[in-house]
C-alpha cells in the first residue's frame, strides 16, 4: 500500500510518478523500496488518469451507497447511465494495487 500512496502523494502535488521520485517519497518515510514494486507500480500507472480513476471510482461509491427512499430510482436512472461499468471501472483501478 505503500508504493500506491506516494504516487497518490506525488500525484496530488503535481509531480510525475517515476521510479526515482517514489523511491525518494519511500525512503523519506523509512521505507526500502522493492526495485520490482517500483518498476511494476510506474508500469501499471503508465497512461493512466489518476484523478480521473478515483473520481469515477467516487461515483460508483456514491451510487452503491444505500440511499433515503425516494433517491433510489434515481440512483437506478444514473447506474443505467453510466457508460462504464462498475466490473471495467474495478478493473481499472486493479491496475495501481498490481
Amino acid at each position: 500500500m505503500e508504493y500506491i500512496y506516494s504516487a497518490l502523494l506525488l500525484n496530488s502535488a503535481g509531480k510525475e510518478i517515476k521510479e526515482e521520485t517514489v523511491k525518494k517519497v519511500l525512503e523519506s518515510a523509512g521505507i526500502t523500496p522493492d526495485e520490482a514494486k517500483l518498476k511494476a507500480l510506474v508500469a501499471s500507472l503508465d497512461g493512466v488518469d489518476i484523478k480521473e480513476a478515483i473520481s469515477k471510482s467516487a461515483s460508483i461509491a456514491a451510487v452503491s451507497a444505500p440511499s433515503a427512499p425516494g433517491a433510489e430510482k434515481e440512483a437506478k436512472k444514473e447506474e443505467e447511465e453510466e457508460e462504464v461499468s462498475t466490473e471495467e471501472a474495478a478493473a481499472g483501478l486493479g491496475a495501481l494495487f498490481g
